[in-house]
């Protein structure tokens, strides 16, 4: 009776939203795997495109796993999970965004039924882990190194690469065109990491096999006052002088006051801020730079007086562009014109203005430290050239990633089924429930070819026992999905090939994902938030004219 008597305790604040238990972790997985089924048709060289039209009216057109998952507003705790894997997938390594949520989302369907019977979380996540290390020690085992091959090998095995990733893009007919291009602009940047030396420019107009590729820097032509056009258009073997000062009269920023006694005065200030201008001007020609870049403004006088002289001026020219330029002629960015010596000049052995589609480009060919390249990409739609520039993107991380780290595995679900096999394999050896658990997980991993057959229209269940059938007999390990004909073949002696990387990566993530949600058994919604955002709502709204009401008649109050 006592215990029957006892207050009811009351913990969190009234209106929070609490779910617990099997009930809140089956939901989670529900959560998970409805996101995955968004992407899931967009994996492989068959996958379709999704429209993703947004609140301001852009229109995006894309099958990137990570580009899809950032457009989609998820706002469920539990799947925006999946949408930081997506996007950790592609700053990594660059591919394998789909194949990320993919594995997760169908790691997390096979543990449902556990989680339903009662199976505790901790076993399955115990199990996944085990499971997930066996997984990558084995691509380990099997991967094929491409090192030590003379240059011109290197560069037919890198674009295999660059075609498997690109296969499966919007610019998948064109592969061959583009993996070239793109292992060219890799291997013209040398062991730098940074990939901003690679700039991708855009020019709607004429079709894909228009596009090209510069070995050194390529802009578009800058805003420029009238005496532009008098400046020559093309130099051999110019001087380059690159600066980050603006080159024009400009009136006096701080509001300056100056008091004259003689009227005959005032010219002398006015010549002062001539002269000073003049002076940087002739500094620069001094120099012997027949190109002048500067990343703030070239006034009108500037223009014309290097058009006088026959050098060649650009200004407000972005500092992504600038530092590129910077890197590929070997100059060095001045914040003065004051002593400009040799040494911070920069060099090419071609400068030529040059039209493209509508647009005009200042193209530096023949750079000496060539640790740039730029890709000029050309194509009908807005959309259409976005979405190939967000290919070539994902291309030129993955010819990286194999460059750095040159061990290559099999593509088109080859890898998948191999390591399936072996975890199920595996699995006998091993007594109690974890049998199951890891029978589970490689399962899961059969996601992958079964996916590229359905997107591709061919009977999955059909490609699948063939491909159990050639991994079980101990010599088909590299057999995947022929994606042409709807059987099996060779994937590695097909050259779809992907580096090792981009496996073990989206294995890695897509497991701790899976485990991370699996190990939250409760979710609770404080209502704290909503309300504070109400209340600056309404605070923000009495702000408005003249302020919130005052304590005056009729508004007391008595407590």
């Amino acid at each position: 009776m006592a215990a029957m008597m006892q207050p009811q305790i009351i913990l969190l604040k009234e209106g929070t939203d609490t779910a617990q238990g099997k009930a809140q972790v089956v939901s989670n997985i529900n959560a998970c795997t409805a996101v995955a089924d968004s992407v899931r048709s967009t994996l492989g060289p068959r996958g379709m495109d999704k429209l993703i039209h947004d609140d301001k009216g852009n229109t995006t057109i894309s099958n990137d796993g990570a580009t899809i998952m950032k457009l989609l507003d998820i706002v469920h705790p539990a799947a925006k999970i999946l949408v930081d894997i997506a996007k950790s997938q592609d700053s990594e390594v660059g591919d394998g965004t789909t194949t990320v949520v993919l594995l997760a989302g169908e790691f997390l369907k096979e543990a449902k039924p556990f989680i339903e019977d009662g199976v505790h979380s901790q076993n399955l996540i115990r199990s996944y882990r085990t499971a997930s290390n066996l997984a990558i020690n084995k691509i380990r085992d099997i991967s094929v190194s491409i090192e030590g091959k003379c240059l011109e090998e290197k560069k037919a095995l890198l674009a295999k690469c660059a075609e498997t990733t690109l296969s499966s893009k919007l610019i998948g007919g064109e592969k061959e065109f583009f993996a070239l291009m793109v292992v060219d602009a890799v291997l013209a940047i040398g062991d730098g990491d940074r990939l901003n030396l690679i700039g991708i420019k855009k020019v709607p107009g004429g079709t894909m096999r228009d596009s090209f590729l510069v070995n050194g820097v390529a802009f578009k032509k800058t805003f420029a006052y009238a005496g532009f056009e008098q400046q020559p258009k093309s130099f051999v073997k110019p001087k380059i002088l690159l600066l980050n000062i603006e080159l024009e009269l400009k009136s006096e920023k701080e509001n300056a006051e100056i008091r004259l006694s003689d009227p005959s005065q005032y010219q002398s200030i006015v010549d002062a801020e001539w002269n000073i201008i003049y002076d940087k001007l002739d500094k620069c020609v001094q120099s012997g730079a027949k190109i002048v870049l500067s990343r703030l403004a070239i006034g009108d006088l500037a223009t014309q007086y290097f058009a006088d002289r026959d050098i060649f001026c650009a200004g407000r020219v972005t500092e992504e562009d600038l530092q590129r330029v910077a890197a590929a002629t070997g100059g060095t960015v001045q914040t003065s014109v004051n002593n400009v010596i040799d040494e911070v000049l920069g060099y090419c052995e071609l400068f030529e203005e040059k039209q493209v589609g509508n647009e005009r480009f200042n193209i530096f060919s023949g750079c000496p430290a060539g640790q740039t390249a730029t890709i000029v990409l050309r194509g009908g739609a807005d959309q259409f050239i976005d979405e190939a520039e967000r290919s070539l993107h994902d291309a030129i991380m993955i010819v990286r990633r194999a460059v750095k780290n040159s061990t290559v595995v099999a593509g088109g679900g080859a890898i998948d089924m191999e390591i399936s096999r072996y975890l199920r394999q595996h699995a006998r050896t091993i007594a109690g429930k974890s049998q199951l658990f890891i029978n589970s997980y490689a399962k899961a991993l059969e996601v992958i070819p079964r996916q590229l057959c359905d997107n591709a229209g061919f009977d999955a269940t059909d490609v699948l026992n063939k491909l159990r059938q050639k991994h079980a007999s101990g010599e088909g390990a590299n057999y995947g999905v022929d994606i042409n004909t709807g059987g099996i073949l060779d994937s590695f002696a097909n050259f779809v090939w992907e580096p090792s990387v981009v496996k073990i990566n989206a294995i890695n993530a897509a497991t701790e994902a899976a485990c991370l949600i699996l190990s939250v058994d409760e979710t609770v919604k404080n209502p704290k938030s909503e309300s504070a955002l109400g209340e600056a709502a309404a605070s923000a709204m009495a702000g408005r004219g003249r302020g919130p009401p005052r304590g005056g008649r009729g508004m007391r109050r008595r407590f």
